[in-house]
């Protein structure tokens, strides 16, 4: 289909419009043509200095919207801890809360939660709110990290905190019962109530599926047909990214390693060469500064880019699964519907039922266009955020690793003012080391 087609399908529709193929607001319009024209421009002088110029005033240009929401509930995640079992060994997180509803009996709560008792917490709000997108969980474990190396542990942790403030930020999710129940219980109290509701949730979601098998919807809006086709387009790219930023963090990885194992090479070599002695030295030093640069950014995107991207991977799973189930009630409602037109001597009693399937459809319609809207919100916030501080960690390290490299070239060049004063016989044939196309490279002013 060509690009005039789609943009004109998604504009004959209502409700629901594509983000991929058009901005929420104008603002966003105007601030993607400001991005384009500030790029084409180059300020005079030009050089790498007026690039990175250039750079930073775009990042700083892309303002990140922000909650002007008061928030009355603020949870934290933090102080973990091993703990030995009878059978197993486990970690615990303090979960400390501080509230000023009036539903809570007092004001601040601490309390320790296992993983599972989050896996809980999240089955309960799923079963409670299946119209609601209820945020992802970290994955249970990872192929490249122990279970308990202190990196896996340090990205769970980060990652359960944002899942609590996530929902504590929901004006739905955050009143649940469950939900406050694991903020506030202690260990016995909330090991009960997992007790009781074990296997209901495993249950239902077999039984939904099985149904959802059986029977093709006939008539779902085009506004849910969009939005799917948006969540698994935005999964798709999202886990790209994700893919792509694991590829380079594994190959600044092993760039790191070969920069490291050359400075020694160089520093080694300059004991030998006494006339390339500061050359050889100051290449050395070049490399040793570059890769610990390198060293220090492979470490901040591993703690700030990789659990981002991969938390959205996962939050558009969830959504898939909302959206599944949103499609179940209406199953369940176009089943009814059936039943009804079949058995004319049942007509009154399907049609209160039919009543009752069709509220609980447009409710499920209007969570999911609240949260869809919200959602979008938060989306642009955090992912915005997350490539302008990337983009400018990027742009320090090049000018970092520029900044070395600048000084080997006056070093290079100090090296061919003392070779005149020391050979001023214009006669004598020149050495290797002073080769014009080396020693007279324009040093650029930083």
């Amino acid at each position: 289909m060509a690009d005039g087609d789609m943009a004109g399908g998604d504009q004959n529709r209502d409700g629901f419009k594509d983000p991929l193929r058009m901005p929420s607001y104008d603002e966003d319009e105007d601030e993607e043509v400001d991005i384009v024209n500030f790029s084409r421009k180059t300020p005079p002088g030009g050089g790498a200095e007026s690039d990175a110029a250039s750079t930073k005033a775009l990042a700083g240009s892309i303002k990140v919207d922000t909650d002007s929401d008061a928030k009355d509930l603020f949870v934290t995640v933090d102080n973990r801890e091993k703990h030995s079992g009878n059978f197993d060994v486990y970690i615990t997180y303090r979960v400390t809360t501080k509230t000023t509803r009036s539903c809570f009996d007092n004001s601040e709560f601490a309390v320790r939660r296992r993983f599972q008792d989050f896996v809980w917490l999240r089955q309960k709000l799923t079963q409670a709110h299946p119209t609601h997108f209820i945020p992802p969980l970290p994955e249970k474990t990872n192929i490249r990290l122990s279970r308990f190396s202190t990196e896996f542990l340090d990205m769970r942790e980060t990652a359960l905190n944002s899942f609590l403030n996530r929902i504590a930020e929901h004006a739905t999710l955050s009143f649940n019962e469950s939900f406050q129940i694991f903020l506030t219980a202690k260990a016995w109290e909330l090991e009960t109530h997992r007790r009781y509701a074990k296997g209901l949730v495993s249950r239902v979601g077999t039984s939904v599926k099985t149904t959802a098998e059986s029977y093709r919807l006939r008539n779902r809006s085009p506004e849910f047909t969009t939005m799917a086709d948006y969540v698994d387009q935005f999964g798709q790219k999202m886990a790209s990214v994700d893919r792509i930023s694991q590829r380079i963090f594994k190959e600044q990885i092993e760039y790191q390693s070969d920069i490291e194992s050359f400075a020694p090479a160089f520093e080694l070599w300059s004991d030998s060469e006494t006339d390339v002695s500061d050359i050889l030295h100051s290449i050395a030093t070049c490399l040793e500064k570059c890769a610990e640069t390198t060293k220090t950014e492979n470490v901040t995107q591993m703690d700030e880019f990789a659990p981002v991207s991969k938390e959205y991977v996962l939050y558009a799973d969830a959504m898939k699964n909302v959206l599944k189930k949103r499609d179940a009630i209406q199953m369940e409602y176009e089943q009814c519907l059936d039943e009804l037109n079949r058995k004319k001597n049942e007509r009154e009693h399907l049609q209160k039922q039919l009543e009752v399937l069709n509220d609980r459809t447009e409710v499920a319609n209007a969570d999911l266009k609240a949260d869809m809207d919200r959602w979008h919100k938060i989306k642009r916030k955090d992912i915005k955020g997350l490539f302008v501080n990337w983009a400018e960690r990027r742009t320090n390290y090049y000018e970092s690793c520029l900044s070395a490299w600048e000084e080997v070239i006056k070093t290079l060049q100090s090296k061919k003012q003392d070779d005149h004063i020391d050979t001023p016989d214009s006669n004598e044939p020149a050495s290797e080391t002073s080769d014009p196309e080396i020693l007279e490279y324009p040093v650029q002013n930083s």
